[in-house]
């Protein structure tokens, strides 16, 4: 609508689309396990929001398991490709809040997936043809909570980062999406909630996608 001061919609997806962060947990912890090396505490938290190459080369460098960045990453995407083929875990909502929110507005997805798992969950859950634009954080300079990808999904759908909404969980994406300028929907994830000082960067919080309506994001304008 040529009124709207919102002009786009952004979702992440690992935790906000697609309920896949714990199966990303799994497989990293799973790497370091095989290579006998102890999982810091504060890792999986540390990596969430990274893009390939930055995580990749934290469980190197920093947790020790085997092989450079580039076979870490190796390793850790095909066992999340087999786990997508296994079974793909959505958000509840997610669909529907995609196709809800596509009727109204131009629609992307700013992702510190790799490209190849980006393309295969759009193609598994019919979603594709919703999105204008797609990025993931190993397209751009840096990954979240820097605002590189979301800047980036803006400028391919041609609008204004402050006329934008974006959709988040974690607290490296509610850094990223702050730091572009976008208006921030958090639906935290139960099982990995953001930190108190992410969480306020938030213009709206909602407990689940179903919440996402259209008039709650038009009003974010």
């Amino acid at each position: 609508m040529s009124n709207d001061r919102i002009l786009a919609v952004v979702f992440d997806m690992d935790g906000v689309l697609t309920d896949t962060e714990p199966i990303w947990d799994d497989v990293r912890r799973g790497l370091a396990r095989e290579d006998g090396v102890p999982w810091p505490e504060d890792a999986t938290d540390r990596m969430m929001g990274m893009s390939t190459p930055e995580w990749a080369d934290y469980l190197a460098t920093t947790v020790g398991v085997q092989g450079d960045a580039a076979q870490v990453a190796e390793r850790a995407i095909s066992r999340v490709t087999d786990r997508y083929r296994e079974h793909l875990p959505l958000m509840p909502g997610a669909v529907a809040a995609v196709e809800r929110t596509a009727g109204r507005w131009p629609v992307g997805l700013a992702s510190s997936s790799p490209r190849r798992l980006i393309d295969r969950v759009l193609e598994m859950t019919g979603l594709a043809k919703h999105f204008g634009a797609t990025v993931s954080t190993e397209e751009v300079p840096a990954g979240k909570p820097e605002p590189d990808g979301y800047l980036r999904v803006c400028e391919l759908l041609g609008v204004d980062p402050r006329r934008a909404v974006a959709v988040e969980d974690s607290s490296n994406g509610l850094r990223s999406a702050a730091a572009a300028g976008m208006h921030v929907v958090a639906v935290p994830h139960p099982a990995h909630p953001p930190a108190e000082d992410a969480l306020a960067l938030a213009d709206l919080t909602l407990d689940g996608l179903d919440e996402l309506t259209l008039d709650r994001v038009a009003a974010l304008g």
